[in-house]
Order: C-alpha cells, then structure tokens, then sequence
C-alpha cells in the first residue's frame, strides 16, 4: 500500500529529474513549480525528513549492536552519535568515495537480506500469515503510513542529479529500478519476519514493553539458531549505516540549492576546495543529524520522518501537473511520466488520506515545520526573490497577463 502511494511521486520526479537535473531535488521541482514560498517549505521539510531518517537509522542499529557486541543499554546513543561524525565527514571527504562505499555496502545488505527471504521461505510457520489482520483495515492503513519513509530512499537520487552521468536516462532508471526491487524485498522481508517470529514477541519485545526494535533478528534464530541472530544483526547494522550515508548525501544538497536561489544564507553554498563538496551544507546536516540523536525518541524520528516525507511527495505530484498545464518552454524533460493526470491526483489524493492516518504528534511535527519554512521564506527569502514559478505563468495566463520573463525552471 505504502509503495502504491510512493509510485506516482516517483513517476513525477523522474520526469521533473530530466527536466532540471541539478542539485536540490525535491526542493528544486516544487519551487520551480510552484514558487518559492512552496520551494520553501518543500527544501526545509524535505531536508527535515531525511536528517529524521538518517538519526533513526542511527539510534536504531543500536538495538540490533546490543545483540552481539558487549555494550551496555546507555552507550547505544554514543555509538549512534560516533558512527554520524564518521557519516559526516564521509560526505564531506567526497560524493565519489562516499558511493563507492555505498554501492557496496547496498550490493552485500541486499544480497544477505535476499538470502533470509529465501531460506525463511523454507522454515516460516503459515498459521501466523492467520489471520491476515488484528485490528482491522485501520491497522494496515496506519502501518503503511509508518513505513513509507521506507520509500524516501528510492528518489534520493535527485539530490544530487548535477553529479549522476547521462541524467536523462540514468535518473529515471536508478528510481524506477530502485523502487520495483525494493518494493519486492520490503514485502518478502515483512513476509519473512511475520512466518519466523513469535507474534508476542513483535508486539512486547522492546525496551519496557514496547514493539520489537529488532523484528529480523527474532526469528533468525529458526534460520541458523544464534549464528543466524548474528548474522542478521550485522547485515542489520550495516544496512543502517548505509541508510544514514545516503540521508546525509541527498539531505545536505537541500540547503545548498536553497542558498544558490537566495533563499537560504549563501555561506550553505561554500564548497570545499579540496574535496568540491557543499562543506557548510554538509555540516549543518551534520549538526541537526547529531541532536536529533542525543534528543529525540527513535520511534518519533520515524513518525516524523514518514509524516513530512508524505507530504513532499504529495506536493511533488501537483508540480508536476502545474509544469504540464504551464507548458513552459523550458521545461524539456527526456522521461515523461504515463498516466498523467490521473496518476498524479491518486498520489495525492492517497498521501493526504495516509497522513491523517499518523496520529496527533506526527501532524502537529508536520505543521510546525510548515510554519518554520514559511517564516524562514517571509523574514530571509521574500525580500531577495520575485519568481513566481509555472503556477504564476498559469495565473497570468488566466488573467491575460504578460508572463514575467523568469523560466521557470531557472532562477532569475
């Protein structure tokens, strides 16, 4: 359900990635698109959202180190907080390293987690898939709302599209690609872990009570007795160090396209000399990335990084459909995306329905960045820019006005 969501943002954002494949991504499309005030919002929110996932992969591997390294409860934070000073300084040591480091970690985690869905396949009780829901359809609506940050990885790619080769093709392959075999091996995963494991102990096995921090590794232990929890562990913790890499990549290029349109200070756009990375960005993620981890909850960096990231997506689909209708004469994308309009009003449509579905703090986290961005956007971005996007060449057309001459994929 979750994946039937996330299909048309990343059928929109691949089109909108050949079209404007520059650094910024999210924030780039839906200011373009929709104007600055939006491109605001949509930058912050976006970049809140994955500095939120990259700090809950973090906080979360803990869980799963505690399972085979002598570490007490206490120092799982520590680790966390040690292992993002290192992510950091990755990314700001190069793009080049930090994926080459990533194609291989992603090429291992992905064949060790294909490897469990297999062999579960052979050990995994059929009476648990019964029955097939406990608390009714409201129970898979709010679950598919939880785990759609899942799915924020598989457009992250637009972040940094200034640096991919061959944009026009390679940006709508890596997305689509990414999006079919995840969706594949997220289900297979799930499927596995609910045959292998002890319903009680998914439900209770957490710290005082509380849902499983580590569900993979319960019922590993029927794959290859303790050899099988460690095994799991450690594809767990490396899979989670990934994720917190790519977070910090993709999130950090968010405020250097904000401060390249005015809209963010222009010390974001320093560059590294040496290394030709986005230095201050990169730190500045780094910053927020490690307060997160020292301050909030892991269950709520995950709410709330789902929360926002649903809303992007919602506004993704719409920028879509003001550049089609605008039909601006520098807007040329090489990928078009099918199903238009229809696809694009589902998408939104589902991602307002599923965000109702979050609950009270995840909403209210969602509404609080909302009204940051537009006070960001009111006291720093209003007085340095005048564009208005192709949703103000829709209007003038409207109104029989001249458009104002500032194409709307590009900055004035």
């Amino acid at each position: 359900m979750a994946a039937a969501v996330v299909l048309p943002a990343a059928l929109s954002k691949a089109e909108m990635a050949t079209a404007m494949p520059e650094s910024g991504g999210t924030y780039l499309y839906i200011d373009r698109a929709l104007g600055p005030l939006f491109g605001t919002i949509a930058g912050i929110g976006a970049w809140f959202s994955l500095v939120f996932k990259s700090s809950f992969a973090l906080v979360g591997l803990g869980a799963y180190l505690l399972l085979f390294a002598p570490i007490s409860q206490g120092a799982v934070v520590y680790v966390a907080l040690a292992l993002a000073v290192l992510v950091v300084a990755l990314n700001v040591s190069g793009t080049k390293m930090s994926g080459q480091i990533q194609a291989v970690i992603v090429t291992l985690v992905v064949a060790g987690l294909l490897a469990y869905v297999v062999n579960a396949g052979f050990v995994a009780d059929a009476g648990r898939y019964a029955p097939f829901t406990t608390h009714g359809g409201s129970g898979i609506i709010t679950a598919a709302a939880f785990v759609f940050v899942s799915y924020a990885g598989v457009t992250k790619i637009a972040s940094v599209a200034e640096e991919v080769k061959d944009p026009g093709k390679n940006l709508p392959r890596a997305m689509l690609g990414s999006m079919a075999i995840m969706t594949l091996l997220y289900i297979g995963v799930v499927g596995a872990i609910i045959g292998l494991s002890d319903p009680e102990v998914l439900k209770t096995g957490g710290p005082g009570g509380t849902a499983s921090l580590t569900p993979m590794a319960d019922g590993a232990g029927a794959l290859l007795g303790g050899a099988g929890v460690l095994f799991i562990s450690v594809i767990a913790v490396v899979a989670l160090t990934s994720m917190a890499n790519a977070g910090v990549l993709s999130s950090s290029r968010f405020p250097l396209a904000m401060s390249r349109d005015d809209l963010l200070p222009s010390s974001l756009q320093t560059i590294d000399a040496r290394f030709k990375t986005p230095r201050n960005a990169v730190l500045l993620t780094g910053v927020v990335l490690l307060l997160l981890i020292a301050f909030v909850p892991v269950i709520e960096l995950a709410k709330l990084a789902s929360a926002f990231q649903i809303l992007v997506f919602s506004f993704e689909n719409m920028a879509l459909v003001a550049f089609r209708v605008a039909d601006v004469p520098s807007y040329e994308p090489e990928f078009k995306a099918p199903g238009y309009p229809f696809v694009q009003v589902f998408g939104f449509v589902a991602g307002i329905a599923l965000l109702t579905q979050m609950g009270t703090v995840p909403i209210l986290g969602a509404v609080g960045i909302i009204l940051g961005s537009a006070l960001v956007y009111v006291a720093y971005g209003r007085p340095r820019t005048d564009r208005t996007g192709a949703i103000g060449t829709i209007l003038r057309a409207r109104r029989g006005e001249e458009d104002d001459g500032i194409a709307a994929t590009e900055p004035e």
